[in-house]
This record gives C-alpha cells, sequence and structure tokens, in this order.
C-alpha cells in the first residue's frame, strides 16, 4: 500500500553545521516520525510564501500544521502585547493560506499548539495573547507543568485517544473566540480550550499539547488513515 505523501510546516531558522552558520528550513523530527510511525511519507514545508499553497494541496493528502512561535496579533486584529516573543510574519501568512486552502479542499488537517492557533485564526477566530494574565496563573505555561484533558467522546479527537489524556503543554496564547466551523472537543479542568474539530470537514483536528513528542501515536494514526 502506497504511503499518503503528507506536508509539514517548518521555520525559517539560522542553523550551523560545520564552520557554517546559514539560514535553514528546519523542522524538529519529531514530526517526521510520527508521521512515519503512522504510515504517511512526510515531507517538510518551506514558508516561502503563499503563491504556492494551492499546489501543495493539490499534492498531498495530508498536512501538519507545526508548533513553534506564538501567531502575531496583527492576523487576528489584537492588540500586540510586549511579553509575547517576536512574531513571524512570513510563516503566519504561509501557513494561514495553507491552512485556508487545505479546508477548502478538504485536504485532513493536524494542527499542533502553535498549529491549532493557525487553524482557529485562519477559520476568523481569535486568540488569548497572553494567558497567564487572564487566569492569574502560569499553570499552563509551566514547562514540566502536566495535567488533564477532558475529551469529547463522540469527536474524532475522542474516538482516537479516548475520554482523558494526560499531557505536557506550556503555551502562553489560547483560543478566545473559535473561528468559523470549529468546534471546542477538549478542556483543561479551568475549561481553557484544548482541542477543536472542524465540523463536516474529512480530519480537521487541533491540539494544544505536542502528540508527536510521547509514545502514543494514535492521533496521527487516526490523521494518516483519514489521508489515505
Amino acid at each position: 500500500m502506497s504511503r499518503p505523501l503528507i506536508g509539514i510546516t517548518a521555520y525559517f531558522e539560522a542553523a550551523r553545521w560545520g564552520d557554517w552558520v546559514r539560514e535553514a528550513v528546519l523542522s524538529p523530527p519529531s514530526y517526521a516520525k510520527a508521521v512515519s510511525r503512522a504510515g504517511g511519507a512526510p515531507v517538510v514545508l518551506p514558508p516561502l510564501g503563499t503563491h504556492a499553497v494551492d499546489d501543495y494541496v493539490r499534492g498531498l493528502r495530508g498536512v501538519v500544521l507545526a508548533g513553534g512561535v506564538e501567531v502575531g496579533a496583527d492576523t487576528y486584529n489584537g492588540e500586540p502585547d510586549e511579553r509575547v516573543p517576536e512574531p513571524q510574519a512570513h510563516r503566519d501568512r504561509f501557513e494561514l493560506a495553507l491552512a485556508r486552502a487545505a479546508v477548502r479542499a478538504d485536504v485532513p488537517i493536524l494542527a499542533i499548539a502553535r498549529g491549532m492557533h493557525v487553524l482557529n485564526v485562519a477559520q476568523g477566530g481569535t486568540l488569548i495573547p497572553w494567558l497567564p494574565e487572564v487566569l492569574g496563573d502560569d499553570r499552563h505555561a509551566e514547562p514540566g507543568g502536566g495535567h488533564t484533558i477532558q475529551v469529547s467522546v463522540s469527536s474524532k479527537l475522542g474516538k482516537a485517544v479516548g475520554d482523558k489524556v494526560e499531557v505536557t503543554t506550556p503555551h502562553h496564547q489560547s483560543v478566545r473566540r473559535l473561528g468559523s466551523g470549529l468546534l471546542a472537543v477538549a478542556w483543561a479542568d479551568d475549561q481553557i480550550v484544548e482541542g477543536v474539530e472542524l465540523q463536516g470537514h474529512r480530519f480537521g483536528v487541533g491540539v494544544q499539547w505536542h502528540p508527536e513528542r510521547g509514545d502514543d501515536n494514535r492521533l496521527f494514526d487516526a490523521f494518516v488513515e483519514a489521508a489515505r
């Protein structure tokens, strides 16, 4: 059986190899490994502008919107917050266009951490730019802080991972207003949205945590199966 081609979004970052320091297209290998374990063929997508997004979507069987730096407030008409790291505007533009094209074409999407925020903004939603200010604590941003996520059992996410998931997911941003067609399907105990799904789409799932980092590959299995 042939492996479906799965695109994974990536960074432009300075990288060192030998005596060279150059701008490079970078993607943590955990994404590609998780796709490969699920039976997909991973390819990395450089954020080179929006001109090729429709071609990508025509050639790919699925898209992973990967994690990374916070989404810029200008993408959802929000107010910039000086505590938020400088956004990568080129990546925001590329990934928002790619997400919209994948939604239009009904191409399966797995949106992870930042990727969930990209999917939400692409659908017209907004974000909480600095979550600790809203909650009054930094619990969601603690690097080693794990917590239990409640998942709707009737959702695609719930069918893949069950009704409860233990996650470690440090983040400073969160979904505020859901985008068009998106439904919240997973929550922390303080009701912060930790998972979303695109209604009527073949597979449009976003999660706040990083399923590619652990040993549980069930979400990637479900995503790649939808891409076949």
